[in-house]
């Protein structure tokens, strides 16, 4: 293989388009995962502003791009996929056809192991490390938002008559209620910020917008709008006051949904599942194909899902001591998060743990 690693500022306008072109044409050509927003140059540009080590390996044949792989690396070695930790969708974009040795293409970009958790379907060279795989559900609008309706009604039809109903009771208890698609004012999405920041504390959770880098890359792919690529707020208002918010990122097929988050004054109304089913409808009329709701278990994701793709976590490791260290350390923590989650036995009770330290952090009894 002819690979070349470039940072992200030396990736060329050439290079660009191309990789572009991969992901328009992915789903004509058997690879409908690889047109995920999450694997575009915009989001490997965006995180390159954000975080250091940022690199973008391309694969040439015969003098043209073959397949782009964008890395995080530090100075000993240790590789990460983009945006580890945030970032839905990972692997390699490339054409129809290509195959790759994952050990060749780590050591050309100077790696000695590469960390996923959200490997996209299709990647055989990395699937055959992973040490585990997870349902990614979606919420399919290909044939339009009545068809997608229609299959809600289908199978989860109290689900569906109850949202619809709180939906209609939102409309008589409050004047003003409108949905806006793509919102462009910068107040909303740091209400949607505040919002989820208050969540991930009143749960017990880590909060993600208490690290400065996640805040900035939020911004900036807020402000991002580059053809097909878009970074999306969608806002649910009464009387103009914001009450349920989402922000993701969208591609030409693809709306992945990123960070949700409503007033709880408004919970009542279920505000959050009435936006999403307005983002369905609003992404259907726009082209989208499928929602991505993520990985993760949900009560509104198994909810409003009419099927699930897959995606992998694990680590591509070289012979190298470095390698070894990283995987020693890294393992076993994912090991027992994983364990937890996937126990309802014990998953029940460290979700009300963590609940009642969120409670007490929160300064609530």
């Amino acid at each position: 293989m002819d690979i070349s690693v470039y940072r992200p500022g030396e990736l060329g306008s050439a290079d660009r388009a191309a990789w572009t072109s991969m992901q328009s044409k992915a789903h004509l050509q058997g690879s409908p995962e690889l047109g995920n927003p999450f694997l575009s140059p915009e989001f490997a540009l965006a995180i390159g502003r954000c975080r250091r080590g940022v690199r973008i390996a391309v694969v040439r044949e015969r003098g043209e791009p073959a397949a782009f792989f964008p890395f995080q690396r530090t100075a000993s070695g240790v590789g990460r996929a983009i945006g580890l930790g945030v970032s839905d969708a990972q692997g390699v974009v490339h054409r129809p056809g290509f195959t790759w040795d994952a050990r060749e293409l780590l050591k050309a970009c100077g790696l000695a192991v590469w960390e996923f958790d959200h490997l996209v379907e299709g990647q055989a060279a990395f699937a055959a490390e992973a040490s585990g795989s997870y349902p990614s559900p979606v919420m399919d609008v290909d044939q339009g938002y009545d068809a997608y309706l229609a299959q809600l009604r289908a199978q989860a039809p109290k689900f569906t008559k109850s949202t619809l109903a709180k939906e209609r009771k939102l409309g008589r208890d409050h004047d003003g209620v409108r949905y806006v698609h793509d919102e462009r004012d910068p107040a909303a999405l740091r209400t949607l910020m505040a919002w989820k920041s208050a969540q991930y504390r009143r749960t017990g959770r880590s909060d993600r917008f208490a690290h400065e880098w996640i805040t900035r890359l939020v911004d900036r792919l807020f402000h991002t709008r580059f053809e097909p690529f878009a970074g999306i707020l969608s806002v649910l208002y009464t009387n103009d006051k914001p009450i349920a918010a989402h922000f993701g990122l969208r591609s030409e097929r693809v709306l992945a949904c990123w960070f949700p988050a409503y007033d709880p004054a408004f919970s009542k109304y279920s505000p959050g599942l009435v936006l999403h089913l307005r983002m369905a409808e609003a992404a259907a009329a726009d082209g989208i194909a499928y929602l991505d709701l993520g990985r993760g278990q949900k009560e509104y994701k198994d909810s409003l899902k009419t099927r699930e793709l897959t995606v992998s976590e694990g680590w591509v490791t070289r012979r190298h001591p470095v390698a070894f260290g990283h995987r020693a350390r890294r393992a076993p923590v994912r090991a027992l998060r994983n364990t937890v989650q996937a126990r309802p036995e014990l998953f029940e009770p460290a979700d009300r743990l963590l609940k009642r330290m969120g409670k007490i952090r929160s300064g609530r009894t």
